[in-house]
């Protein structure tokens, strides 16, 4: 009998042991997907509460000399919080300049993919179809353009920056009809226009008649425990959270649009979003920005660049990425999802900037 005690007692203690936490567990899931890798024990934190798994440097057998580095590295480039999370769990979570972990910060454009996703809410619930034309939702006249030019701008090529409108305008952040010109047949050109993207929050508020701030609410971010929320600077509608928010966010996209079982976001919708949704520019999606394409364009440039967005990062990374460095890494490959907030490192530019490429340079010493 003693030898099958000891035998038993051996395997309830090979079961429970794992990472070490920080807070008690919640659940967690064994996740795949069509095209990678699988992710096995996908941990979620509670949706009510701070609690958050964390697991150490040590456990995943990464490089300490490293992230010792990376972390002075944050500090000189103006970031206010940093978060690495594997496989959901809090691997490093560090803030400067005075901040924590209750402090708040703009995401800029990387919002830009929260709109994305509350859009394909909206079409999975049948208010409205991204291949519908924009005047379905926010009537005739919404732009200066004929209206042959106006009805053949869609809802998908306002999420994919391909609208044909003139960026060559004095307010590219204007949504007044005087603002938003024909340059082009929609379709046939990319550039970095938020005025038009703006406008993706109206045509969620029309199709859903709830305004935008409230249907997002409900449908999204408390779905997943987040606490943001939108504010009106001029015309754009800028998103204000905490690092743990962003991070949430980041978890759900790494599953797919799943949050620990509730499916929030169709996966076909997920996929189209966070794939390349056209040819002329290779490295963007539905509002969303993808590393390993052959090619890729950047905000307020007409101009094609060879080779990956991010040289220094895992080819299958995406990420919402905004105005003065504010990152929302996702790495399917890796199981990682990265949060870097603050002021700009450098040059203050929208979107992909030159950090990306240093950052991760940093960040691949840590975990190689």
């Amino acid at each position: 009998m003693k030898p099958l005690l000891l035998l038993l007692l051996f395997i309830c203690i090979s079961c429970s042991s794992g990472d070490d936490t920080s807070t008690a567990t919640d659940d967690a899931v064994e996740i795949s997907t069509d095209d990678g890798p699988t992710v096995e024990d996908l941990y979620f934190p509670p949706l009510a509460s701070n609690a958050w798994e964390t697991t150490t440097v040590e456990n995943l057998g990464w490089n300490q000399t490293a992230l010792d580095e990376l972390e002075v590295y944050l500090e000189d480039t103006n970031t206010n919080a940093f978060i690495i999370l594997k496989n959901g769990r809090i691997v490093v979570e560090n803030y400067y300049n005075n901040t924590d972990a209750t402090s708040t910060h703009r995401w800029y454009s990387a919002a830009k993919t929260l709109t994305a996703t509350t859009v394909g809410i909206a079409e999975q619930q049948g208010f409205l179809s991204t291949g519908d034309p924009t005047s379905t939702y926010l009537g005739e006249q919404w732009t200066a353009m004929t209206a042959t030019q106006e009805n053949a701008i869609t809802v998908r090529n306002l999420l994919t920056m391909t609208s044909g409108g003139d960026f060559t305008v004095n307010n590219l952040n204007c949504t007044d009809p005087e603002c938003l010109l024909y340059l082009e047949d929609a379709g046939t050109n990319w550039y970095y226009h938020n005025g038009f993207y703006t406008l993706l929050q109206d045509v969620v508020s029309n199709a859903t008649d709830i305004d935008f701030n409230t249907y997002f609410n409900e449908q999204l971010q408390s779905k997943i425990g987040m606490s943001g929320s939108w504010f009106q600077v001029g015309f754009t509608n800028l998103f204000l959270s905490d690092a743990r928010d962003m991070a949430r966010f980041g978890l759900l996209a790494l599953n797919n649009g799943n949050w620990n079982g509730d499916q929030i976001i169709n996966t076909s919708y997920f996929t189209e979003m966070t794939t390349p949704s056209q040819d002329l520019n290779k490295a963007y999606g539905y509002l969303w920005w993808f590393n390993g394409q052959e090619d890729f364009k950047l905000p307020g440039s007409t101009t094609t660049f060879p080779g990956a967005l991010i040289p220094t990062a895992p080819d299958d990374l995406f990420a919402g990425l905004g105005f003065d460095d504010q990152k929302l890494y996702v790495v399917p490959s890796e199981e990682l999802v990265v949060i870097r907030l603050g002021d700009a490192s450098g040059e203050s530019v929208l979107g992909p900037s030159s950090y990306d490429t240093t950052l991760w340079e940093r960040i691949m010493e840590v975990i190689d």
